[in-house]
């Protein structure tokens, strides 16, 4: 059990380190690209870093589940998914619970 949560909170942190860099990587090209025309090309763009992300974050958060149900360890891989879920939630509620403090407090 102990082996699972530690995996979940791997996997959720493995996920937010990629939601970070993406969205840190968005801020700089405003730095670079604040007085450029808006081209077709953007949109391209981001909807293709919206499908690979998808598939990333998926794969963080859903691979090791699936390849244990195949395996017919059917109670750890639901287990895995659901800590898995539950700590990015708390993370989530996490991050909420700053943006208020800074929004409120620091503002």
């Amino acid at each position: 059990m102990n082996k699972l949560i530690t995996r979940a909170f791997l996997n959720a942190l493995g996920t937010v380190a990629y939601i970070v860099l993406i969205v840190s990587f968005i801020f700089s090209l405003q730095v670079f690209m604040s007085d450029t025309e808006d081209i077709i090309i953007i949109p391209m763009a981001m909807l293709l870093l919206f499908v690979c992300s998808a598939a990333i974050t998926g794969f963080l958060v859903l691979g090791k589940p699936i390849m244990l149900y195949l395996d017919g360890k059917k109670k750890e891989a639901v287990s895995l998914l659901i800590y898995t879920l539950a700590i990015l939630f708390l993370i989530t509620i996490l991050f909420f619970i700053f943006l208020i403090t800074y929004f409120n407090f620091i503002k």
